[in-house]
């Protein structure tokens, strides 16, 4: 049964993107409330939060839907369930859980309201037929960051913060230290994790960020790549202190263009930012959801997972070039590209 109603959300996908679907009026577009939740940091963070809310202000102007927005602070699965459950008893829908912490408690509540569409962000666990899984390639965009970092580094020696050690965080470890890898096989990369499961502070601790970076830069590391959410401040702030003592430590942000709400003294050090589509993924969410559609990609069609996966070949993931310090090394970086699309370069999702 489930399958069935799986193909004929798929069946209704396609006829829409095929253009024989009737468009909806402006009338019909106001009618759909939003409702995101957010993690912890939210609408705020110059990163992965602000770059889901990028793409839901995009929808707002485009369509004229109406939102509710919603952080939790305390970060446990309880508060999450209960931010979740409010939005859907007030009649937002569609609703998307920004971030992979949501898993568990959005199973919970979409078993709860059948009727409501849902989203989540760098999740593909939940098998019910009214919530879409948003992935992204990770990993593959990680890889771009580390031949841009090989590229720029004199010393050879270049570091990785990850914000907690999960598997969410090595495919972004694998596909960076890949990228280095192919690019100097004589670097080397230094990989520290800000916390361990279960504790998850470590996408919100700035201060425990800048002294792994101090560190980094102790030995002489000078490109530091930051995979920590709201912890990745502390890697910009560490290279921000080198560079007025007189020392080059370049910095690499990550899922939105960190160099757009960086400081001055930090845009100096940010030499790019592997950016992660959240905001698109949003928006596709809510445009399908304007139309009376979702996105029903198939994604694991053994386990009854359904979405859409953001990889290269999409634009769901890149590098930006903001700030011009990569400019010089395009053409390596469009090869590798290339050759990710292709299949020529197989990127690991496991360090």
């Amino acid at each position: 049964m489930r399958k069935s109603l799986r193909l004929v959300a798929v069946v209704a996908a396609t006829t829409f993107a095929a253009g024989l679907l009737v468009v909806p009026s402006a009338s019909a577009a106001s009618k759909v409330k939003v409702g995101v939740a957010y993690d912890i940091g939210g609408r705020g963070d110059k990163s992965f939060n602000d770059s889901a809310a990028a793409g839901l202000d995009r929808a707002k102007k485009k369509f004229g839907v109406s939102a509710k927005e919603v952080t939790v602070t305390v970060g446990s699965d309880s508060e999450r369930e209960a931010k979740l459950r409010l939005l859907a008893s007030n009649g937002y829908n569609p609703i998307i859980a920004i971030g992979f912490l949501y898993g568990g408690p959005l199973k919970k509540v979409a078993q709860d309201y059948p009727k409501v569409s849902f989203a989540i962000v760098d999740d593909a666990s939940v098998d019910l037929l009214n919530v879409a899984s948003l992935v992204f390639a990770a990993g593959q965009g990680s890889y771009l960051a580390g031949v841009a970092a090989a590229l720029a580094s004199k010393t050879g020696k270049i570091g990785y913060i990850g914000g907690v050690r999960i598997p969410l965080l090595q495919e972004f470890e694998a596909g960076f230290v890949a990228g280095v890898k192919a690019t100097n096989k004589k670097a080397t990369v230094d990989v520290k994790y800000v916390t361990e499961p279960p504790d998850f502070g470590g996408f919100n601790d700035p201060a425990k960020a800048k002294v792994i970076a101090n560190g980094m830069i102790d030995k002489k590391i000078d490109v530091i790549y930051s995979a920590a959410g709201g912890s990745g401040a502390g890697n910009f702030a560490a290279a921000a202190d080198a560079a007025a003592a007189g020392k080059k430590v370049w910095t690499i942000g990550v899922d939105s263009d960190q160099y757009l709400t960086a400081s001055a003294a930090q845009k100096k050090n940010m030499l790019t930012s592997m950016t992660k589509r959240v905001d698109n993924a949003v928006y596709d969410v809510i445009s399908e959801a304007v139309a009376g559609s979702s996105v029903n990609d198939v994604i694991d069609p053994v386990a009854g997972i359904y979405g859409r996966n953001y990889d290269l070949s999409r634009g769901g993931v890149g590098v930006s070039y903001s700030g011009g310090f990569i400019n010089k090394y395009k053409k390596q970086i469009d090869a590798a590209t290339a050759a990710i699309i292709s299949g020529k370069i197989k990127v690991p999702t496991k360090p």
